[in-house]
């Protein structure tokens, strides 16, 4: 029997449990999510703001416009679409900015992830906690407008693509506006004509099944959006936090 040095395995163990102290990837998204989750629990009388500005805002549209159902139904989905988007400003502001004020932005360029794989992990977490309950009582919000039950469907799949869309432009723009201060109008001034395209084509896909048309089109192409969002949008955001930080 041969017997190997320890001095030969001196390097190989050390190396391993070097590796098992090392999170993964998978580890450190899984531990910035729980993050994320803690924080907006711990805050979460701000969670319900962008959900009661939607509900007031379209309870304002019967007031103003009238109570009649055809009016109501024929610009529901329209309306109801811009206010998830408008709902969703005021928090794309604030993404970003308490981790560079604290510091965890300087942890994330030292830690061994990609930085791009931690800032997709902190636009699901904004999405997760922001836009998701706007999503869940989008029903409710439908029949306050009178909204067709056949559109319901097709409203909640372009919101599905739209906002996760405008969610991660919306980071790049966060990641470039977070050294600034009181860049929150700023953010809104940028990100809407960005948001023009994909609001037309969820519109357009919404108006395409109220009129009993093929709306396939528009959302396939929302699809197509989302997709090369969730693959150039966390590099260009990643690097706008680098320069965040060393500015």
């Amino acid at each position: 029997m041969v017997s190997t040095p320890s001095n030969a395995l001196g390097p190989t163990r050390a190396r391993q449990g070097q590796a098992a102290r090392t999170p993964t990837a998978w580890h450190a998204c899984r531990a910035l999510l729980r993050r994320d989750f803690v924080l907006a629990w711990r805050r979460r009388g701000e969670l319900f703001l962008p959900l009661l500005y939607a509900v007031i805002v379209t309870a304002l549209f019967p007031f103003a416009l009238g109570p009649d159902p055809q009016l109501l139904g024929r610009i529901a989905g329209g309306v109801l679409l811009v206010i998830v988007v408008l709902a969703m400003l005021p928090a794309l502001d604030s993404m970003f900015r308490s981790d560079l004020e604290d510091g965890t932005l300087e942890q994330w360029l030292l830690a061994p992830q990609p930085l791009a794989l931690l800032a997709l992990t902190r636009v699901i977490a904004h999405w997760l906690t922001t836009v998701l309950p706007l999503l869940v009582v989008m029903p409710l919000l439908g029949a306050l407008l009178d909204l067709p039950a056949g559109v319901l469907p097709v409203l909640l799949v372009a919101l599905l693509l739209a906002t996760p869309l405008l969610a991660l432009l919306g980071s790049v723009l966060s990641a470039l506006a977070a050294g600034a201060r009181r860049s929150g109008i700023l953010l809104a001034l940028m990100l809407l004509p960005l948001a023009v395209p994909v609001v037309i084509f969820a519109a357009g896909a919404i108006a395409a099944a109220q009129s009993g048309m093929p709306y396939l089109a528009p959302l396939a192409w929302l699809a197509a959006a989302l997709a090369m969002a969730i693959v150039l949008a966390p590099l260009a955001c990643a690097a706008a936090l680098r320069i965040a930080v060393e500015s």
